[in-house]
């Protein structure tokens, strides 16, 4: 069973989130705002790459995805494959172009509708990591 999220984390505290964003320019922009709330981020290109990470790293305490992206998954099936097999990883889906239908997220799943603000993207994660 997974600690709580808000107890586990690096030698220097911080928590390790993975990105999942397909434009290089919005990847990098947040990582840096993630990095800048004290957040460690790795990065996946697309759900491919995210789910091999997932699966070698459990370090990883939060996931954030957008929905389309290339690969065979979209941030969806990413999400639904991630509290599958990281039961209690915080998970926040993010898309301009799509909204969630039934069944679309996993239960405790959070979807963040751009556009937003960098504010309410770590505040989501804030409160991800804190359980509410």
């Amino acid at each position: 069973m997974l600690a709580p999220l808000q107890q586990i984390s690096d030698d220097d505290g911080s928590i390790a989130i993975l990105l999942v964003e397909d434009e290089p320019l919005v990847r990098l922009v947040l990582t840096d705002l993630l990095a800048d709330a004290g957040y460690r981020v790795t990065e996946a290109g697309n759900a491919d790459e995210a789910m091999t990470l997932l699966e070698s790293r459990p370090d990883m305490r939060v996931i954030i995805t957008d929905v389309r992206m290339p690969g065979t998954l979209d941030g969806f099936a990413l999400a639904r494959f991630a509290a599958d097999r990281r039961p209690g990883i915080g998970i926040v889906v993010t898309s301009g172009n799509a909204l969630p239908r039934s069944g679309d997220l996993p239960e405790g799943a959070a979807f963040l509708p751009k556009p937003w603000r960098p504010s309410e993207l770590v505040e989501r994660v804030r409160r991800l990591l804190e359980g509410s």
